[in-house]
């Protein structure tokens, strides 16, 4: 049993004993799978807090023969598997985390070297009777205890792509680093297994990347371990009984991230909100939100025009591909979008190639970045938000119209005002602190055309529902009658039995105007 070479299993037993754990172990089905095969080179990239290295260390435990971990897992799913005691126990197990060794290191050279020395002290130590090579290079050594024992080796690597992010402009090192993670594993046939976890995928360099052997697991691709990205939503409705607590509340704050078809939530922010009782963003650190600031900002190829309709609750199209995996070479806003995603901030629908804030927990991470900071037309329609909310409860068309009529005023910079979609996102954007209380439709179907935006109460809020009908050179009359006229409350009706009807014209010489009112279901 060493540190880095064949562990314990005491940091997987951790985790098991924590308040909350949910079964994971079936991961270790694919694992198994794929084990001395082609696709035995695996790279993981999720979000931080979403259990990369609880992954890793189940894998250690499972897999080092530094350990006995036959009971450990007997209370879960893998016990039933039929290889489940064919590979427990049986390989030695190299499992690193990179930012320990990049953190005491000077440079690159020095990390890979302390990484090959740390390692080479292990095998000698474990395996007193090897018969050593002249040249003791990590490559050699391993080589050579195959050779002689016949035992594979399995690589577990955390935070593999430190190295991308914190030496992020340094080209050179990061290729010396790619390099020495290519010669101990590509092409060698003591490897059984590499699974590697980090934020980022692997860097491209060229046409070509040094690690091309590995099969990578992404936020924008997960086939075919999606479920194991984090929290299912079967897994959340069973936490929730458990913890009495309201699922459509947890779903709301922390679901989201539709990982190829399967909806999973952030299981750092899941676990405290239920450990702890109360809603809340738990998930963003300092680093995350000094990442979403830096980036957010940037005006690349209309980034701004972008995030704050994709904050107004719009989905936005991009290419994926042409992010060169790292966070500084951006040449187009595909490419810090497709970043996002990977940093946890965006959701990815593989089917649509579409991105959108995934919950009411990121959503207000974006809010509270913009707040304070420089975009102080955007910051003052989100500041007023509650006032414009409270001013249509009270069917206040004169106070409504006037703060629509501000922030269109703020945001004519932003967003070209030309129509009734633009209008729409103004709109989402001004009423921003509804969504605490209520669920946001753009286009809701109605039977007889669509209702351009809808409000209906969260459960257990006792608010009226409301619709808000656009106009663009009409008059808000109009817009009202097109509710009744379309039977929109009808559908509403289904949600609320009180209806506050909005209609919102706006005219390019009168400005806007606006009519409320109040509908009650008998």
């Amino acid at each position: 049993m060493g540190i880095y070479l064949n562990p314990d299993n005491i940091d997987f037993q951790r985790a098991l004993n924590s308040e909350i754990y949910v079964d994971k172990t079936e991961l270790i089905k694919y694992t198994n799978k794929v084990l001395n095969t082609e696709q035995q080179f695996i790279c993981v990239s999720r979000p931080r807090r979403f259990g990369k290295s609880m992954a890793g260390d189940m894998l250690a435990a499972y897999y080092s023969k530094g350990c006995d971990s036959k009971e450990m897992f007997s209370k879960y799913k893998i016990s039933a598997d039929p290889c489940f005691e064919k590979h427990l126990n049986k390989y030695n197990v190299i499992h690193i985390n990179m930012v320990n060794f990049l953190g005491e290191s000077k440079n690159i050279d020095e990390m890979i070297q302390f990484i090959s020395d740390d390692i080479i002290d292990e095998v000698i130590e474990q395996y007193p009777d090897l018969n050593m090579p002249r040249r003791k290079t990590l490559l050699n050594v391993l080589n050579k205890a195959f050779a002689q024992f016949k035992i594979p080796f399995i690589f577990i690597i955390d935070e593999w792509d430190c190295i991308f992010r914190e030496l992020k402009n340094e080209k050179e090192s990061q290729e010396k680093y790619l390099d020495f993670l290519r010669d101990i594993m590509k092409d060698q046939s003591y490897v059984a297994l590499a699974y590697m976890t980090g934020i980022l995928p692997i860097k491209k360099y060229g046409k070509h990347s040094a690690l091309n052997m590995f099969t990578e697991i992404a936020m924008t691709n997960a086939v075919p371990i999606q479920e194991f990205t984090g929290f299912t939503e079967n897994e959340v409705i069973k936490l929730c009984k458990e913890y009495k607590k309201d699922f459509n509340e947890v779903k709301r704050w922390y679901d989201g991230y539709t990982v190829d078809g399967e909806s999973i939530y952030n299981p750092k922010s899941v676990v405290e909100a239920l450990t702890r009782g109360t809603f809340k963003n738990y998930w963003t650190s300092t680093e995350n939100y000094e990442a979403l600031e830096e980036f957010i900002f940037r005006n690349d190829d209309g980034l701004r025009d972008t995030v704050i309709k994709l904050i107004a609750g719009e989905k936005k199209k991009i290419d994926p591909s042409t992010f060169n995996n790292d966070m500084v070479t951006f040449n187009s806003q595909d490419d810090v979008l497709t970043l996002l995603v990977h940093l946890g901030y965006l959701t990815f629908d593989s089917e649509t190639n579409e991105v959108a804030i995934p919950n009411y927990e990121v959503s207000e991470q974006f809010a509270s970045t913009i707040r304070n900071k420089d975009w102080a037309e955007v910051s003052r329609s989100l500041k007023v938000s509650d006032e414009l909310l409270q001013s249509t409860l009270n069917c206040d068309a004169e106070r409504v119209a006037q703060l629509i009529s501000d922030s269109h005023s703020d945001n004519t910079s932003i967003l070209q005002y030309n129509d009734e979609n633009s209008l729409a996102c103004v709109l989402s954007i001004s009423y921003y602190s509804a969504r605490k209380d209520y669920i946001l439709h753009r286009e809701l179907p109605t039977g007889k055309g669509f209702a351009d935006l809808v409000f209906i109460p969260r459960i257990g809020r006792t608010l009226p529902a409301l619709i808000i009908e656009l106009k663009k050179g009409h008059s808000a009359e109009e817009a009202i009658q097109q509710i009744k006229d379309n039977n929109y409350i009808h559908k509403v009706s289904e949600y609320s039995p009180e209806i506050i009807l909005v209609g919102i014209n706006y005219d390019e010489k009168k400005g806007h105007t606006c009519m409320i009112e109040k509908y009650e279901i008998k």
